[in-house]
């Protein structure tokens, strides 16, 4: 791959994700994930965007909640041709003009040149452009001395949670594409990203005698300037149709991001945490936590710090590649499972812990697609 000048960013700064029901994903936030209100969209700006908005952060993460207020708005639009999802990454950048030039440079397509606003404490510029990531956007921010969230927002104090789970910041973004060949040609040649990871793997390399089965090919791309990384999914033959990638496109109506993942200092009093706090996960089976001895041997790890059975009881999955290099990592349920509802959309958050391992666990990410494709079985969908 070409190496190309970055275009500057410096993290993924937040997610924004359309809702149907912003009262439900409050409680999700603040009752279950311990997220804090840090803001809410001023009443001018609600009006103007026939939108509003709440902000929820914990550490470094930052998801900002948006629910359509009447017809018209940005919201109202995407939930007119999706279920609740992600529309928007946010990303911090180093130079807005700069970022602007190179990525017009190389082909990528502006919604808006840089626009300036200003509180009393500095300069808030932005710019958004269009991706191959279904209806999704990306929009750049620079601040220099802005001490607003986001203009038009009202900042928050005092409400909410206090992230008592130690959330970090978004370790990855996950997508899933019917093809993902252009949006990998986007990244690489427009965002100037490089290849990072790749992994392909069938349900019909252990059954290969079975009429039906599910598979993907999965590349990572990152930006070695920020470490930002994206991992890219699409269908494998045989049984295209059935793979769960596929069906993520039909519930999703299109590509999209399929998932976030998110650090933790500490994950096993985490999941404890969130468990007890009501919060769902993707099962995993025992068979897994049977064979984790001998697959820790395979994988070249020759120890784990934690007691396998306590991963075991709270379903926590571990992968790695070098002697005591791993990390862990678990996945909650999907939205349209954790509220019963189509409309809540197939999007969902992983909780990650990395203990020296960089990469993203190719047995893992096995579990998580056969524990999906176990889900969309009970419910008749394969």
């Amino acid at each position: 791959m070409s190496r190309l000048e970055p275009i500057g960013i410096k993290r993924l700064e937040a997610i924004v994700y359309y809702v149907h029901d912003l009262e439900r994903s409050h409680a999700f936030y603040v009752d279950k994930l311990d997220f804090a209100v840090v803001g809410r969209s001023g009443g001018d700006l609600t009006g103007r965007g026939k939108q509003r908005s709440v902000v929820y952060q914990a550490g470094d993460c930052r998801v900002v909640c948006i629910q359509p207020q009447g017809e018209g708005g940005r919201a109202w639009r995407w939930l007119q041709r999706h279920p609740d999802g992600v529309g928007t990454l946010v990303f911090e950048v180093e130079d807005i003009d700069r970022c602007l030039q190179l990525v017009e440079e190389r082909g990528g397509t502006p919604i808006t040149d840089v626009e300036t606003l200003e509180d009393e404490h500095g300069v808030f510029r932005t710019f958004s452009i269009t991706t191959p990531f279904g209806s999704s956007t990306f929009r750049f921010v620079q601040r220099d001395g802005y001490r607003g969230l986001y203009p038009g927002f009202d900042r928050v104090e005092g409400e909410g949670g206090h992230n008592g789970f130690g959330f970090g910041h978004f370790d990855h973004i996950t997508s899933n594409f019917e093809t993902m060949k252009p949006a990998l040609l986007w990244m690489e040649h427009v965002l100037g990203f490089e290849e990072y990871w790749d992994i392909r793997f069938h349900t019909h390399d252990v059954s290969p005698d079975a009429d039906e089965g599910s598979g993907l090919k999965s590349v990572v791309m990152w930006d070695p300037h920020s470490g930002v990384k994206f991992a890219n999914n699409e269908p494998w033959r045989p049984f295209f149709k059935r793979s769960q990638i596929n069906l993520f496109a039909e519930d999703q109506r299109g590509d999209g991001i399929q998932h976030a993942a998110i650090t933790v200092g500490d994950i096993i009093p985490a999941v404890r945490g969130l468990r007890s706090a009501g919060v769902s996960f993707m099962p995993t089976p025992g068979a897994y936590y049977d064979y984790m001895p001998q697959r820790l041997v395979d994988s070249g790890i020759q120890y784990i710090d934690e007691d396998i059975d306590v991963l075991r009881e709270l379903e926590i999955l571990v992968d790695g590649q070098a002697e005591h290099a791993y990390l862990l990592q678990i996945f909650l349920q999907e939205s349209a499972g954790l509220y019963a509802d189509a409309q809540a959309g197939p999007f969902f958050f992983e909780i990650i812990q990395r203990k020296g391992d960089r990469g993203f666990g190719g047995g893992n990410f096995r579990a998580l697609f056969e524990s999906i494709e176990r889900k969309q079985r009970e419910q008749g969908r394969i």
